[in-house]
Order: structure tokens, then sequence, then C-alpha cells
């Protein structure tokens, strides 16, 4: 009998170990902050029951703060248990800028030559977006139609023939420098491995073309990563 429980404990400790490893690093800190945070508001209420004050009203304040309930927590503290907010991704060719808002997700750019320099995307309409689709190099033409499926998805029905991307990716600009790999990854210059993988991560799932995003999007961010990752080799 004591071995077949100590099988079944050794079962449950290898399956807890293996969920571990595959966790997501920001869930497993949310949840270990969760836990914390309650076990500290439990023992303070124990510690409360018994009278001891002196001890139970910090640790509650301390489990408030780790359950983001305390309004004083400290801004350092609270920091490192969330994302830094505003992080955005940019990618820029010969004729577009494009920005990405890691937070929501969302695209917009601007024109950076041609009768429409400095004109935000937004401001223009389909028609006439389809037509500077139709006048600039091949590698702008992809940045600018992955926004274009953004805003429209079904502008290729109005394009003229021969107009719209087909599925081949654009050439390539040239070799990636690691400034260029920072902005693409929204990331400051000298970020860790783990901010890299983390960035690339999150970015691959809303520009993955099998979440309907785009080819030469996706293609970018996983040329950035090895491009910083490299660095760190």
């Amino acid at each position: 009998m004591s071995l077949l429980l100590g099988l079944a404990a050794l079962v449950v400790v290898l399956w807890g170990l293996h969920r571990f490893a595959k966790a997501d690093p920001q869930k497993l800190v949310r949840a270990v902050r969760s836990a914390g945070g309650v076990g500290a508001l439990a023992v303070a209420v124990l510690l409360a029951s018994r009278g001891s004050f002196a001890f139970a009203v910090p640790l509650g304040v301390a489990g408030l703060a780790m359950l983001g309930l305390w309004p004083g927590m400290p801004a350092g503290l609270s920091s490192r248990w969330k994302k830094s907010p505003g992080q955005v991704s940019r990618v820029r060719t010969a004729f577009v800028e494009m920005e990405l808002d890691h937070d929501t997700g969302a695209m917009r750019g601007r024109v950076l030559a041609g009768p429409y320099e400095g004109a935000p995307l937004d401001a223009l309409d389909i028609a006439t977006l389809v037509r500077l689709y139709g006048e600039i190099d091949e590698e702008s033409r992809a940045l600018l139609a992955a926004y274009l499926d953004r805003r429209q998805p079904g502008w290729r029905e109005h394009a003229d023939h021969g107009s719209a991307p087909g599925d081949r990716p654009p050439p390539s600009g040239g070799p990636m420098t690691e400034e260029e790999a920072y902005q693409i990854l929204g990331l400051q210059p000298g970020a860790s491995t783990e901010e890299i993988t983390r960035a690339h991560r999150s970015l691959m799932k809303k520009l993955h073309p099998d979440q309907g995003g785009s080819t030469y999007l996706a293609a970018r961010v996983n040329q950035a990563k090895d491009v910083l990752l490299r660095r760190h080799r």
C-alpha cells in the first residue's frame, strides 16, 4: 500500500513539474501573486483573531497589495507584475511606416513618400490606398496590404486585377539592423533574451497568418527575433 501511495505521489509531482515547465511565465507569476495574497490575508485574519494586530495589520496590507486591492501599493512593486503599457512595434519600408499597438492590436501608419507624404493611412479612403498600392515597391505593398487587411478585409475584391498581393513573400530589403529589430519587436536596446522571446510570442499571436494576420509582418517579426538572439549567443 505504501509503495502504491509513493508511486502515486511521484506521478503527481512529475505532472506538476511538467505543467510548471510549460506554463506561461506571466500567467505563472499572476497565479503565484494571487495565491500569496490570499495566503497572506488568511494568516492575517488568523493572527487578528488571536489578538496579534501588530503582525496582522502589515500582513493584511501586504496581501491586499499582492492582489492589487491596496491603493497605496508602491508603483515599483506593481510594475514588476504588469506588462509595460503602450508598447508599440514599428515597421518601415521605402513608402510606408506602420505601428502595431501591443495592448490592443490596433494598426496605424503613415505615408513616407510621394504625393501623400506625411498623411496618416487612416485619413485616406480605401480607393486612394488601393491606387497607392499599385504605385509603390513590392515590400511597401506587402506592408500596406497588412494594414488594408485589418481595416477592410474585402479590399482585394475592388482592386484591379493582378494588383492584389499573391502568396509569395516580398523580396527582403536587405539585412535587418539591430535598431530595426528592436523597433519591430517594440523593445529598448539591450533587451534580455526573455524579453525578446516574450515580445516575439505576443506579436506572433496577433500577426501569424493562421490567426488572420500578415505573412509579411510575421516574417519580419521572426527575422527581428533571430537578429537579436544572435547577439546573445
